[in-house]
């Protein structure tokens, strides 16, 4: 696998209506992505076996997990469902240390999911902001939108 880095890029502007989670710690997370789920279903996204929902609910949970892991807390997830896709943020309070795909690791030890976020999406990002950093990620909410997305 190639070297990848995480491009330093403001948020895309998104406009929709906005879902957010404050995460205190990893425990937390079923929750809130079956919350996820949840708000999908509510409009009209089937909650199970549908690979874009899928697709955004695993990055969702890389993007929190990573933040929880590897940042400082409080950890704020936001997702816009737009008319375009879905426009998913993570901030965390550790603005000092950009996101870092592992490189040159075994793939059996884990780390590459700053690696499946930057595949599933169509653009990708960090930020700083009023003291936290921000990693966002935008995801089609149908999987040709995928397809017809410059790489």
């Amino acid at each position: 696998m190639g070297r990848l880095t995480w491009p330093l890029r403001p948020l895309p502007d998104g406009r929709g209506e906005l879902w957010r989670w404050d995460l205190g710690g990893i425990a937390e997370l079923p929750a809130a992505r079956a919350g996820l789920r949840d708000h999908l279903g509510s409009i009209g996204f089937p909650q199970h076996e549908d690979p874009a929902t899928d697709r955004l609910v695993l990055a969702f949970d890389e993007l929190a997990s990573n933040a929880l892991r590897h940042g400082l807390c409080p950890v704020v997830a936001t997702v816009v469902a737009g008319t375009g896709g879905w426009l998913l943020d993570v901030s965390d309070r550790d603005p000092d240390t950009m996101p870092a795909p592992a490189v040159d690791r075994d793939p059996s030890q884990g780390g590459l999911g700053l690696y499946l976020v930057a595949r599933l999406s169509v653009a990708h990002g960090w930020y700083v902001d009023d003291g936290c950093k921000h990693v966002w990620a935008c995801l089609p909410s149908a999987l040709d939108e995928h397809a017809a997305a410059p790489a």
